[in-house]
């Protein structure tokens, strides 16, 4: 049976920000990588061109690098509202420049950075420039699903609810997800204050369990089942516990960091399932 949310009671209201320049964090050029090397690699922030939802997060020589467009309000509250109230799949429109009019999607939030990451067709983004003003349609914030209001929803719009096929059996939600993550591989993000916002690392220094857990063959967009994983006021570990979360960001190679995961649903006891499914992503959902 598919679960019936309080459609009714969120509200929807307008936010703004401004397609972010690519940056260099903290000013240092270098990044010291798992092993031991220093590199300079493409990373946060611009119009990414060729690195789209459905792509592999391995399958370019960068780290931490957004797919798409990267949004961020100059304002530093006004951007905490961005990245806060907007959720994943809201409607974004461009509203100055060559691209006005252009219509995209949210797809999740990076933190540290602060950015909200979007979808917009290729052909709009050749005439997108850094300094371009993004409005989004924010809402999802305050979803309850019934019979499971144990189960907090964070960063999950409406629209995209309704797209994951998600079906309550027997006390629990039902989740089709392209992938499991055991909980001894999230790394950075463990230990912050809330999960309404940015996302955590898959490690990936130890190859050889990424692929023993079948996560190389991860994907921008993919939907993941988080084991053991709260969420729920801050982020660690917790037995028993459920995420469901979306790939936000490419592979990273410093130790510690890996692909991001924004989350979407969480659990502090298995009220969660995963149903096993490599159609489980924003990219097959929204037919790119």
């Amino acid at each position: 049976m598919k679960p019936r949310i309080n459609r009714e009671q969120l509200v929807e209201q307008s936010v703004t920000g401004r397609i972010h320049h690519p940056t260099i964090w903290h000013g240092n050029h270098f990044k010291l990588i798992h092993d031991g090397r220093s590199v300079v690699l493409p990373s946060v922030g611009g119009i990414t061109y060729n690195v789209r939802l459905g792509d592999s997060v391995y399958g370019m020589r960068c780290d931490h690098v957004e797919p798409g467009v990267s949004l961020q309000n100059p304002d530093r509250g006004e951007n905490d509202a961005v990245v806060t109230l907007s959720c994943v799949g809201n409607e974004a429109t461009v509203v100055s420049g060559e691209a006005k009019g252009a219509k995209g999607y949210v797809t999740g939030f990076h933190g540290g950075i602060d950015h909200t990451l979007l979808y917009f067709d290729h052909a709009y983004l050749e005439k997108m420039l850094p300094g371009d003003a993004v409005a989004i349609r924010a809402i999802g914030q305050g979803m309850e699903i019934e019979g499971f209001e144990d189960v907090l929803c964070t960063n999950l719009s409406p629209m995209l609810f309704d797209c994951m096929g998600i079906e309550a059996e027997n006390g629990v939600l039902r989740v089709p997800v392209a992938a499991v993550v055991p909980p001894h591989l999230m790394g950075a993000g463990q230990g912050e204050g809330s999960g309404y916002t940015g996302d955590y690392d898959i490690m990936t220094a130890d190859w050889g369990e990424i692929e023993r857990c079948g996560l190389d063959r991860l994907r921008y967009g993919d939907i993941v089942l988080l084991q053991d994983c709260d969420n729920t006021y801050g982020r660690g570990f917790l037995r028993g516990a459920v995420s469901v979360g979306v790939v936000v960001h490419s592979d990273a190679r410093m130790m510690g960091h890996g692909p991001g995961v924004t989350t979407l649903m969480t659990c502090k006891t298995p009220r969660i399932e995963a149903v096993p499914d490599p159609h489980a992503s924003l990219a097959e959902y929204w037919h790119l």
